[in-house]
């Protein structure tokens, strides 16, 4: 037997062994000879056994060669299966499939050479043919099963025929080139390129012509979006309108109990995946979050602006890279969550596991939607959980652009879900027994009634909710910065910011260059069509939200305030058919006034004057809300002992109504409890586990 010839006598190995073999031997009869030349007789020749052995195994060369390609179909399937199981994301599948074929194996002179000998007879030998199709289906069906999890269902299936066809296609051409013209590595790479490109091109054009940017008046039907895609019920719907323009967005379903139990399930499956990895490996999905808000900024704004009625010049800026920089905050944290160790003596020791608490609820507010969706979805799953998130029904489009983004990043189906609809659909969240957690940003009375609800299951809680927030100018501020920080403070999205400090108190001796400042930098403000990037302030969300504010501005001129400026609904150009108010301040106020006591919610300031600080800082703080408050001073000495005695959850000296993420948000009283965004929030989305380490038999009295 020559040295080089397989030992097919299958000494020790059996039957089975004996065939492996005579498959090997075809193979490399493949690679050097061909597929002609390949006879039954010159196999057998290479085997150094006879043409009858591999008959009897085989019956002829057409079952030889069927079982030595089903042989390398089986290798590259297996091959494919291991690479799955590693991925985490629709992406990584997609490349999973990618890499097995093309891995450097799959180049190798010996194994190409064979391939191209099977791929060569498939047209023509029927047994080769039906193997060759099982190999494609089980390829296709690969790609769109990930595909279908990050673009539409027509375009997931071009897609995976495009991309079966490249692998294929860049593998022939190396073949041809007998190895010359490509290599694994580069092979790869052009495929992964595509693969990018294509995704990211699907991606735009899906946010151009679905929940991104639906046709003014279209009437598009939209719904929940729960296990990694859109969720329709057909059940009961609600609009959301253009509040600047009355114009319909969208037709929105109301998430009933049945909806909502898919979402606490998908929840339930997703969380169990997403909380096995690593907090690297959930960080780099956050950050590309990050950078897939980024990229859709100028879509998602508009989105927003239309929703809302906020300025474009607002919303440009601030929301939506406000959501990114949180997102990749908390991608930063997520892999240091850690416990502690704990040194107990010689004995013992012990440690503590932050570990997450499972599935969370978030409802939002219509001021900020997307900003707030981020801010409560971005550390509950830097820590491992899953969300449950409920817009507000007012704004209820970005926050389903948000989980559109999630899953492009690669999260876990089911690990933000978005449910619609009004109080009831929120309360089937905070009653709901499978549900850890929930945070609200709402009303104070709303707060309240969820805070009912979680004590039935005793639910983890965070509330951030109203204010009546003070802004303090002394007798030694820099009186333009004060005004500055007064404006922003009440007119920044047309006031409807919970932190706004609406109670502007003046020392006396500034009041009247104040107020002659303040009046011409409030009337110089551009009212007008939100979406002009001029336009300075917008709209009120809603029409019932405009009454009220108005209803405001008329108790405080029927109470005794004085009117300096505004106190009626806007007129111009851009604003007759949305309900637009004009910024208004009232001075001369009393603490007693419904306008100063009351949150309103809008443009609406009220400037107080006082004598000396401790009088400043005892009616700052004579409310129930303790939200915010704001310090104006050039004596640094005064202002950090002004914000000791403020009983206010966030404060600022010589600015106001910033909220880097790496600070803490949240209030005293009755403006909520926990707070949301830095390192503290990951205390309300962990539980800690102790566990004590004995190091020496139990020294047991029984």
């Amino acid at each position: 037997m020559s040295s080089n010839s397989p030992d097919v006598s299958g000494r020790g190995e059996g039957e089975e062994g004996r065939r492996r073999q005579l498959i090997e031997t075809t193979l490399d009869s493949l690679a050097e000879v061909g597929f002609v030349g390949s006879t039954l007789a010159q196999i057998a020749g290479r085997a150094n056994v006879s043409p009858g052995l591999v008959a009897h195994y085989f019956g002829d060369k057409d079952g030889l060669l069927d079982a030595a390609f089903r042989t390398l179909t089986a290798r590259l399937g297996e091959a494919v299966a291991a690479r799955l199981r590693q991925a985490r994301t629709p992406r990584d599948r997609v490349m999973a499939i990618i890499d097995a074929n093309l891995d450097p194996k799959e180049f190798d002179r010996r194994t190409g050479s064979a391939w191209l000998a099977f791929w060569g007879q498939v047209l023509h030998v029927e047994r080769l043919r039906r193997v060759q199709a099982v190999y494609q289906k089980r390829m296709l069906s690969n790609l769109r099963h990930a595909l279908k999890l990050m673009a539409p269902p027509m375009e997931a299936e071009r897609l995976a025929a495009m991309i079966a066809a490249m692998i294929d296609g860049v593998w022939l051409r190396a073949a041809l080139s007998t190895w010359k013209e490509a290599d694994s590595e580069s092979a790869r790479a052009l495929l992964t390129a595509f693969v990018d490109s294509r995704l990211s091109e699907l991606s735009a054009l899906t946010r151009t012509n679905a929940v991104a940017t639906p046709k003014t008046g279209s009437g598009q039907r939209l719904g929940a979006y729960i296990g990694g895609r859109p969720h329709l019920s057909g059940g009961a719907t609600f609009e959301t309108r253009n509040p600047a323009t009355g114009e319909l967005l969208a037709e929105i379903e109301v998430s009933g109990p049945e909806t909502v139990e898919l979402a606490v399930a998908a929840a339930e499956r997703g969380q169990k995946i997403w909380a096995a990895m690593t907090g690297t490996e959930r960080s780099k999905v956050l950050r590309r979050a990050a950078e897939l808000l980024r990229a859709a900024n100028a879509e998602l704004a508009e989105l927003e602006t239309r929703d809302t009625g906020k300025p474009i010049q607002e919303t440009l800026v601030v929301d939506v890279q406000s959501g990114a920089d949180c997102l990749d905050y908390f991608a930063g944290l997520a892999p240091s969550l850690a416990g502690e160790h704990i040194d107990l003596g010689p004995s013992a020791y012990g440690y503590t596991r932050r570990e997450p608490l499972g599935l969370t609820a978030g409802i939002g507010a219509w001021n900020y939607p997307l900003q707030i969706a981020c801010w409560k979805s971005a550390p509950s799953l830097a820590c491992g959980n899953a969300m449950i998130f409920k817009p507000a029904e007012l704004t209820p489009l970005t926050a389903l652009r948000l989980a559109e983004i999630y899953t492009e990043a690669g999260l876990p189906d089911g690990v933000f879900n978005v449910v619609q609809g009004f109080a009831d659909t929120g309360r089937l969240l905070s009653k709901h027994r499978k549900i850890r957690k929930i945070s609200l940003t709402g009303e104070v009375g709303t707060g309240r009634k969820v805070m009912a609800d979680a004590a039935e299951t005793l639910k983890y809680v965070t509330l951030e909710l109203g204010g009546k927030s003070p802004l303090i100018v002394f007798e030694d501020a820099d009186i333009d910065n004060a005004v500055s920080g007064a404006l922003l403070a009440n007119f920044y999205s047309a006031g409807e910011v919970c932190s706004n400090g609406t109670r502007v108190f003046v020392h006396r001796s500034l009041k009247s260059a104040f107020l002659a400042r303040l009046k011409a930098r409030t009337e110089a403000m551009v009212i007008g069509d939100p979406m002009n990037p001029a336009t300075q302030v917008g709209c009120l969300i809603s029409q019932g939200h405009m009454e009220k504010v108005l209803s405001y501005m008329a108790a405080g001129q029927s109470g005794g305030a004085k009117l300096l400026t505004g106190g009626e609904r806007a007129t111009g150009p851009g604003t007759e058919r949305g309900y637009f108010v004009q910024p208004t301040v009232f001075y001369d106020c009393s603490d007693d006034m419904a306008v100063v006591r009351e949150e309103i919610f809008g443009p609406v300031m009220t400037v107080l004057d006082f004598e000396d600080e401790d009088e400043v800082i005892a009616r700052a703080n004579a409310t129930e809300f303790g939200l915010a408050a704001g310090v104006f001073t050039k004596d640094l000495v005064r202002a950090h002992r002004t914000v000791a005695r403020l009983q206010a959850g966030t404060c600022w000296i010589n600015h106001y109504n910033i909220t880097p993420i790496e600070l803490p948000f949240g209030g005293y009283g009755q403006s909520g409890l926990g707070r949301e965004n830095s390192k503290a929030a990951l205390e309300h989305y962990t539980q800690v586990k102790s566990v004590y380490v004995a190091m020496a038999p139990i020294d047991s009295p029984y």
